[in-house]
């Protein structure tokens, strides 16, 4: 009877080592006590995060992204309120909400009723209405004059991340960077300067022919940030007009 008892404690306790540990993924930007836990995120996904019981995936990269749908705006209620990014909303700055977007995305958003478009920055979530691509902010909506009708049919493509001035593509971590430290519409001047520069620094130096303007280039380097080391080591010498470019 012993030997029984013994046995049966002992395939209990196996049966409940054996038992499947529940993972719960944290969503930046949702606290888990209003929206709910999470589901493991797929590959594919950046993070998951679950509104009303739809799982949501946001994606890795905003690369070649474009959607046509109806847009919304939001304005005084949620004035000052946080957004899922962490920055604080602001109904008169150029910012939209979006499903799947990465936030920091920058989007054209082009009004398809009347062919006007604005640049907003993506640094919140949603709209979780059905039928609705975007949220746009008070400013955007009137940029776009669907502030009175409160939607519009709209098309949206992904322009990348802002990054000295220019839109990089969301993977931009990774590429052919270079530091502009001078441009000229004399070529004669451009090689002058690039000469110069090879022979304070020696350094990899380039001249090439951008939007009618000679560029002298420094790199390339295989990632942003050892670009953006680069950029600060040549201001700090002298170059403060210095920016990065991918090409």
């Amino acid at each position: 009877m012993v030997r029984l008892l013994l046995l049966f404690l002992a395939l209990l306790f196996a049966g409940c080592g054996s038992a499947p540990e529940r993972r719960v993924v944290v969503v930046p930007g949702y606290p888990p006590a209003r929206y709910g836990k999470v589901p493991v995120k797929p590959k594919k996904c950046k993070y998951t995060y679950t509104v009303k019981g739809k799982t949501y995936c946001v994606r890795r990269s905003a690369r070649g992204f474009v959607q046509v749908g109806i847009a919304s705006w939001y304005g005084p209620g949620f004035h000052g309120s946080r957004t899922a990014s962490g920055e604080v909303y602001n109904m008169f700055k150029l910012t939209a909400a979006h499903k799947t977007l990465p936030l920091g995305t920058y989007v054209r958003v082009i009004n398809l009723e009347n062919g006007r478009s604005v640049i907003v920055k993506i640094n919140d979530r949603g709209p979780f209405v059905p039928g609705r691509i975007i949220d746009l902010s008070y400013a955007a909506a009137k940029r776009l004059g669907m502030l009175k009708k409160g939607t519009a049919k709209v098309k949206i493509v992904a322009l990348g991340r802002r990054v000295d001035g220019r839109y990089l593509p969301e993977n931009y971590y990774r590429g052919h960077f270079y530091v502009q430290v001078g441009a000229f519409r004399n070529k004669l001047n451009a090689y002058r300067f690039k000469w110069s520069v090879f022979r304070r620094y020696r350094l990899s130096v380039r001249v090439v022919r951008l939007k009618g303007f000679y560029r002298v280039l420094v790199g390339p380097v295989g990632s942003y940030k050892k670009a953006l080391a680069l950029k600060r080591w040549l201001r700090g010498r002298g170059l403060s007009g210095s920016f990065i470019i991918n090409l």
